[in-house]
């Protein structure tokens, strides 16, 4: 196959065209031409005057196309061979292995076993995501939660209420696996060849359900509602496992259990401390959700081309490491999209953000953090970061005032430590509701100078990003695990044999892609265990 890269288009290219297009490039009749694909595309905005897109295509020629690429001559044509994943050689396990979760990384540990013949058990503290859905939709309504199915617990994981994002910046052979699995699942082609690919909150609901009936035609289980509540070991190896459902308590007997438990399973973090698997503090970041007009971000970014329908939603990530040694960054950004209420506790509150496929919502928001070390945690206990970020919670629970309501602040007011008392352009996304307050009063000191710090940094290069009637709405305190499961180079825990810590819960990856792919990679080291 022959590789374009570099291609510099105009917004109005018309795409429709592009065989035609690619048989002049390499000068060639365009009947020779078998077949052009999208591999990549951008938008290359460094002039806001000339934006375009910058594409790579993807060629098959019938004849030589070693010939082809020596008579262009040129750097940005060259050969590549499509790589197909495929699962490494394996034997029958003895019993079927258990995985428990079913976020990204769940669903790919237990397709890659299901893939394999080994009809896996999957079980999920949460409902399924259609009956997830009627829940969080009431908890966003009337601010009452239902603590095991919410937006952190359920089918899909709390990536199912999200932007969608799938961009990673990991280098594994079976992202493209990954993607093309979405894809046969139901989500949008693009994401294959777009820079920044997004699915979108609505579309991963549809995509997880297919996934779910893909797992189960291949011989796997999945239990709802079903919680792992202790292990069994044998000579400090796996046995079984103790789950819970609606009814009663039971064992399953197991020699495998891939853990894919999530950054927010506090229980079960401590459920498995008491059971000694070995496990660390872990660094982490925390903050609050600031808010814009899309409009804003899309002129900040896209200049006199803001409104053109080719480009969409302007999104933006920003960094800066601040002199007080803190860095301070966004984090999940959202366009077109809006800050929801994530929690999964009964009195702590957690905000995270989620947009459609769409993204036209009027406002957009990011995750505004500062990052956190175990010496903020003030203890050496391995899970001292889950108690350092309920502490935050609970403050700005009972700073909110009532029902789920979160605390927010203009980012004027902000800047200036003065109590907001009205809104401005800005109207909160978040729901139930929201007071209007001062954050200072739910979050340490450290925090509120580095994010006035970084505020104003990131300004400089965001120019709005100070926007005096932005909003802030607290807190956000769930951007990675605050815990690390140790595990070996087997991808077993260091010193339970066959329990595999997997992915974000476990603090060996964030993001739905890198989830997804640690959870094939823990399922792979299972089916090639001696």
């Amino acid at each position: 196959m022959i590789r374009i890269s570099n291609l510099y288009l105009p917004l109005d290219f018309d795409f429709n065209n592009i065989k035609t297009f690619a048989s002049q490039i390499l000068k060639i009749p365009s009947g020779k031409i078998d077949n052009v694909s999208l591999h990549k595309k951008s938008i290359d905005a460094r002039r806001k005057d000339n934006i375009k897109f910058n594409c790579t295509i993807d060629v098959s020629v019938a004849e030589n196309e070693q010939k082809i690429v020596r008579t262009c001559n040129k750097d940005n044509i060259f050969i590549v061979t499509p790589y197909e994943y495929t699962l490494p050689l394996y034997k029958n396990l003895s019993k079927r292995p258990l995985v428990v979760g079913f976020g990204p990384a769940g669903m790919f540990a237990a397709l890659t076993l299901a893939n394999a013949g080994q009809k896996p058990i999957i079980i999920e503290r949460g409902r399924d995501v259609d009956n997830r859905t009627k829940d969080v939709n009431n908890f966003w309504r009337t601010g009452t939660l239902d603590p095991s199915s919410n937006v952190q617990f359920g089918e899909g994981g709390a990536g199912t209420f999200s932007d969608g994002k799938l961009t990673t910046g990991i280098k594994d052979k079976r992202v493209p696996f990954v993607f093309n699995e979405f894809v046969l699942n139901g989500a949008p082609r693009e994401i294959l060849y777009l820079s920044k690919p997004h699915i979108g909150t609505d579309n991963l609901k549809k995509v997880v359900k297919n996934i779910r009936e893909k797992i189960i035609s291949l011989g796997g289980e999945i239990l709802f509602e079903t919680q792992l509540i202790d292990i069994i070991k044998n000579n400090e190896k796996i046995a079984g496992a103790v789950v819970r459902d609606n009814n009663h308590t039971y064992e399953i007997a197991t020699d495998n259990i891939i853990l894919c438990i999530g950054h927010s399973a506090r229980d079960t973090f401590k459920m498995l401390f008491d059971a000694g698997v070995k496990m660390t503090q872990k660094a982490f970041s925390v903050g609050v959700r600031i808010e814009h007009p899309q409009t804003l971000i899309n002129k900040a970014q896209y200049g006199a081309f803001a409104s053109h329908k080719k480009l969409g939603a302007a999104d933006y990530k920003l960094a800066v490491h601040l002199e007080n040694g803190r860095g301070v960054y966004t984090f999940c950004m959202c366009p077109g999209g809006s800050v929801v209420a994530a929690a999964s506790e009964p009195g702590y509150l957690v905000t995270n953000g989620m947009s459609e496929f769409a993204r036209d919502n009027k406002n957009s928001n990011s995750a505004l953090l500062v990052s956190v070390t175990p010496e903020d945690f003030n203890s050496a206990h391995p899970l001292a970061g889950i108690q350092f970020q309920r502490k935050l919670e609970h403050d700005a629970f009972i700073l909110g005032g009532k029902n789920y309501f979160a605390p927010v602040q203009l980012v004027g007011d902000f800047l200036n430590n003065k109590t907001s008392s009205s809104l401005g352009e800005v109207v909160p996304s978040y729901k139930p509701g929201y007071t209007l307050c001062n954050l200072a009063n739910c979050l340490p000191d450290y925090i509120i100078d580095s994010l006035r710090l970084g505020i104003v940094a990131l300004n400089k290069k965001l120019p709005g990003f100070a926007k005096d009637d932005a909003i802030l709405t607290g807190t956000e305190t769930r951007s990675s695990s605050p815990v690390r499961i140790l595990r070996s180079e087997t991808f077993e825990s260091i010193n339970i044999k066959g329990l595999y810590p997997c992915s974000e819960g476990a603090g060996y990856s964030g993001g739905i892609v890198s989830a997804a792919v640690d959870g094939i990679k823990c399922a792979q080291a299972l089916l090639s265990k001696t």
